[in-house]
């Protein structure tokens, strides 16, 4: 009589905490027998580097372990669950995969430096591991771009011209209905929440305004800001706000974390756009999701350039790190009231404006003169929705060392002020005037 072996798959969820539109989890499904839902919290996230005291803040740590007890509830109705691990890197993966005798590896593709080496690393250990994979954190499918990631054009608005000529923003993957059981995992190997996740983090703190991580959380924010308020209409008019949840869709921190894919989100536009209204602000928030695009490619092309001082044109700036100066920038006390204001609502919420991170890294890198992978690491500590590929490119970007054929982006910010806080509002609602 055969025997039949049963495979072992391990899905590896990193910026995709999420089950719907997860093409490469369908397929692993699928595909194995037994299945390990895995998440790594890397113990580099808490520790000090050369740029900031450490990259996770309290605010996006919050988000995302919010985003993982829901995702949890999520894999368990589907009947499996979440097994979460701390280590550094790849370890804590090779560690399992050789536990378990995985046999298929699933994960979706992300753009990052340190995530792509993971990935490699794991590789070079385990030749025979079987590779499963999907790009669902973009809007288009690479292989379909009318050019390779290595010719992707150096600006933005080459890059929009093409693909809105010739390019089709992929399909979202069929819902998912049943996933195969967990393995057996102790507790040594699954130390969710008890172990890393606290229950301080769990609680929605008053000063995260309307954050909440996980799917449904993102869901639900997508459906206020197109179907239930119709925000989306006025939303170019409405999206150099400063002050209130409503001037911008604040769908960034479920696109960061995963809790949404952009493809979601553009079938959704398209869906409001069909049953409602098709305007110039509907457009200016595909607008949106073609610059993280643009961003997310970018980074992919660039690799660790998009870390350098000199950037991506590798013309070093003239500026230099001052710790007074930082320190002011970092607390609000610059003494330009817009720059002060931004910063202590970012301290104190994990979010700042579109309009306000301009004015912010425009007063660091020209009014300040410092150097900008610091304020880019700041951010990456502070905001909730911190992306690696939009916010090192946006910083490139303000510093003239990115991919605006223009450089030297420098903000006039006492006209900005005038014309983005006249009455005051923003300013009084951050600062104490006397």
């Amino acid at each position: 009589m055969k025997i039949h072996n049963q495979s072992t798959g391990l899905y590896w969820f990193r910026h995709d905490c999420r089950i719907n539109d997860m093409p490469a989890l369908n397929t692993l499904s699928e595909t194995v027998d037994i299945l390990l839902c895995v998440y790594v919290i890397d113990d580099e996230w808490f520790t000090n580097s050369q740029w900031q005291s450490h990259p996770m803040g309290e605010h996006r740590w919050r988000f995302l372990c919010q985003g993982l007890v829901e995702l949890n509830q999520s894999l368990t109705e589907q009947g499996n669950r979440l097994v979460v691990v701390n280590g550094t890197g790849a370890l804590p993966i090779q560690h399992l995969i050789d536990k378990f005798s995985v046999s298929h590896l699933g994960y979706s593709e992300h753009c990052g430096v340190y995530e792509k080496k993971a990935i490699e690393q794991i590789a070079l250990s385990h030749p025979n591991l079987r590779f499963i994979t999907s790009n669902a954190s973009h809007l288009y499918e690479p292989p379909t771009l009318p050019f390779s990631i290595d010719s992707l054009p150096d600006s933005f608005s080459a890059f929009r011209r093409k693909v809105e000529k010739r390019a089709e923003v992929a399909d979202i993957a069929e819902e998912l209905t049943h996933l195969p059981p967990s393995p057996d995992v102790n507790e040594r190997d699954n130390q969710f929440k008890e172990k890393i996740i606290p229950a301080s983090c769990l609680d929605t703190d008053a000063s995260s305004q309307g954050f909440r991580g996980g799917e449904k959380q993102g869901v639900a924010q997508l459906n206020y800001y197109l179907f239930e308020t119709d925000l989306v209409a006025r939303y170019k008019e409405t999206r150099n706000g400063m002050l209130g949840w409503d001037f911008s869709s604040k769908l960034s921190a479920w696109l960061s974390a995963g809790h949404l894919s952009p493809r979601y989100v553009f079938k959704q536009l398209q869906q409001y756009e069909q049953q409602r209204v098709q305007n110039d602000s509907t457009y200016w928030l595909f607008f949106e999701l073609l610059w993280r695009e643009f961003f997310h490619l970018h980074a992919l092309k660039v690799g660790k350039r998009l870390f350098d001082f000199g950037g991506v044109q590798q013309q070093k700036p003239n500026t230099v790190f001052n710790a007074a100066k930082f320190t002011q920038w970092c607390l609000g006390k610059t003494g330009f009231d817009i720059v002060d204001a931004c910063m202590r609502e970012l301290n104190a919420t994990g979010f700042m404006s579109n309009r306000g991170r301009q004015l912010v890294a425009s007063c660091f890198v020209h009014e300040l003169g410092l150097d900008w992978r610091y304020g880019a690491a700041y951010f990456e500590q502070q905001l909730i929705d911190f992306d690696v590929a939009s916010n090192y490119g946006n910083w490139q970007y303000l510093a003239g060392v990115g991919c605006d054929p223009r450089g030297h982006r420098q903000f006039n910010l006492q006209k900005q002020t005038q014309q983005y806080d006249p009455n005051q509002q923003f300013r009084k609602a951050w600062l104490r005037f006397d």
